[in-house]
C-alpha cells in the first residue's frame, strides 16, 4: 500500500524522534532546572493522579460491594432454603413418629381384643350444629353396616349410623341421639351415657343411694346390643345430689378428645344379645 521509499524516510523520522526524546531526558534529568521540571510536573499531576486513584478505588469498591451483597444474599437464600427443607423434614418426620406411635397402640388392641376389627381414616366431620358425627373411608365394601360399635383404644367413639360402599357415617357418643348402657367399674351402678355437648355427656338413671363418687370410670355394661362389656366410656367429672327425686345429676367427661380423631377402630363382629322366647 505505501512505497518502499514512504517507509524509509517514515522509519528515519521516527528514529529520530526517539533519538531527541532520549536526548532531551537525558540533558533535562543533567541539568539544574530537572528538580524544578519535577516540582512543577508533580504540583499538576499529583491532584490529578490522586483523584483518579480515589475515584477508581472507591469505583472498585462499590463494584466489589456490589458483588459480595449479591454473593451474601444468594448464600441466605440458599440457607434459608435449606433451613425450610430442614424444618419440613422435621415436621415429616415427627409427624411419622406420632402416627407410628398411633397405628403401635392401635395393634396392640386389636391383638388384645378377641373382636375382628378394621381400622378407618376420619376423612370428615358432620358440618350440622344438630348432629355430631364423622365420616371414615371404610363402608360396605369393608364388612361395615349400620348399628357397628366405633372405638379407639382410649375408649369408645360412636356407631355407625349410615354406610355406602367405600364411606360410612359415625355418630358420636356425645351426639344427643345417642345412649350407651354403662356400669361404674368401681360399684357396677348402671345408668345410660347421653351425648350432652361436644365434650360432656350425661350418666342418667343414676339411683340416688348409688355410690358413685367424681372420678369414678364409666365402662360399657353390654347389654344395649351395640357396643361389647367392658369398654371404655369416661370419667365421672361432676355430681349433683338433690333433695328430691331418685336420680342423681351425673355428668362425665369421654376418654375419647373427639376434636383429635384421626383414626378408628370398627368393631365388625360385637357379640348379640341372646333374647329367651317366652
Amino acid at each position: 500500500m505505501f512505497s518502499r521509499k514512504t517507509l524509509v524516510i517514515a522509519g528515519l523520522l521516527l528514529l529520530v524522534a526517539v533519538n531527541g526524546i532520549v536526548f532531551s531526558y537525558n540533558y533535562i534529568r543533567k541539568s539544574s532546572f530537572y528538580p524544578a521540571a519535577v516540582e512543577t510536573a508533580l504540583f499538576f499531576a499529583g491532584p490529578l493522579q490522586e483523584g483518579v486513584s480515589r475515584t477508581t478505588g472507591f469505583a472498585e469498591n462499590i463494584w466489589y460491594g456490589y458483588f459480595n451483597l449479591v454473593s451474601a444474599a444468594r448464600e441466605n437464600e440458599k440457607l434459608r432454603r435449606q433451613l425450610s427443607e430442614a424444618m419440613q423434614q422435621v415436621h415429616l418426620c415427627r409427624e411419622e413418629a406420632l402416627l407410628n406411635a398411633r397405628i403401635e397402640s392401635f395393634l396392640e388392641f386389636k391383638e388384645e381384643t378377641e373382636y375382628e376389627t378394621v381400622v378407618a381414616d376420619v376423612v370428615g366431620r358432620e358440618p350440622s350444629a344438630w348432629f355430631q358425627s364423622i365420616i371414615i373411608n371404610k363402608g360396605k365394601a369393608d364388612g361395615l353396616r349400620i348399628g357397628l360399635p366405633v372405638m379407639i383404644p382410649d375408649g369408645i367413639v360412636g356407631q355407625v349410623s349410615g354406610v355406602s360402599g367405600h364411606y360410612a357415617k359415625v355418630l358420636l357418643i356425645i351426639d344427643r341421639n345417642n345412649s350407651v348402657d354403662t356400669l361404674v367399674q368401681r360399684t357396677r351402678a348402671r345408668g345410660v351415657v347421653r351425648g350432652l355437648s361436644s365434650s360432656v355427656c350425661n350418666f342418667e338413671f343414676a339411683l340416688h343411694k348409688a355410690d358413685i363418687t367424681t372420678g369414678d370410670i364409666v365402662i360399657t355394661s353390654g347389654l344395649d346390643g351395640i357396643f361389647p362389656k367392658g369398654l371404655r366410656v369416661g370419667r365421672v367429672s361432676k355430681i349433683i345430689r338433690r333433695s328430691s327425686g331418685i336420680f342423681q345429676d351425673i355428668e362425665i367427661t369421654p376418654f375419647v378428645d373427639f376434636a383429635r380423631l384421626e383414626e378408628v377402630l370398627v368393631i365388625l363382629d360385637p357379640p348379640e344379645i341372646d333374647i329367651p322366647d317366652n
